[in-house]
């Protein structure tokens, strides 16, 4: 997640947390956004943010690594409250036949609702995709 537009910018689904898994999600970033050496990319404390692969990957594309506090879930809270906002509006209690119906589903809460529909308080009630735009309007301008 962009925490500047609160887009969510890269993810993926798997059958286990692990390391393959937050690579995939990094790499789609990575791919969408090619930041510049610096961008700082905050995480909890888990063991697959804390693999080498996965640091290793980050250092390869300058980027620095934020890490939570132990035990503290208020310094991810954008992102937990993303996987809130998820499980409360979109896929509550249900169940899915296959994995692929579910990816289906959750690729597009994320891309066509969350970043293009949903409204963010924090956002001046605009979407992600549209407080980008306009950012990128004000950069052209100025």
């Amino acid at each position: 997640m962009d925490l500047y537009s609160r887009r969510v910018i890269g993810w993926s689904i798997d059958r286990r947390m692990n390391k393959a898994l937050v690579i995939r999600a990094l790499m789609m970033a990575i791919n969408l956004r090619r930041p510049p050496a610096g961008l700082i990319h905050h995480s909890d404390r888990g063991s697959q943010y804390a693999s080498h692969a996965y640091q290793a990957l980050l250092k390869q594309h300058g980027i620095m690594c934020s890490m939570s506090r132990k035990g503290n879930c208020w310094d991810n809270a954008p992102v937990e409250r993303f996987f809130s906002s998820l499980k409360r509006e979109w896929t509550g209690d249900r169940l899915y036949r296959t994995r692929e119906e579910a990816i289906t589903d959750v690729r597009e809460y994320v891309t066509v609702y969350y970043n293009s529909k949903r409204l963010h308080s924090t956002l001046g009630y605009t979407t992600p995709l549209n407080y980008e735009k306009n950012l990128n309007k004000v950069s052209e301008i100025g």
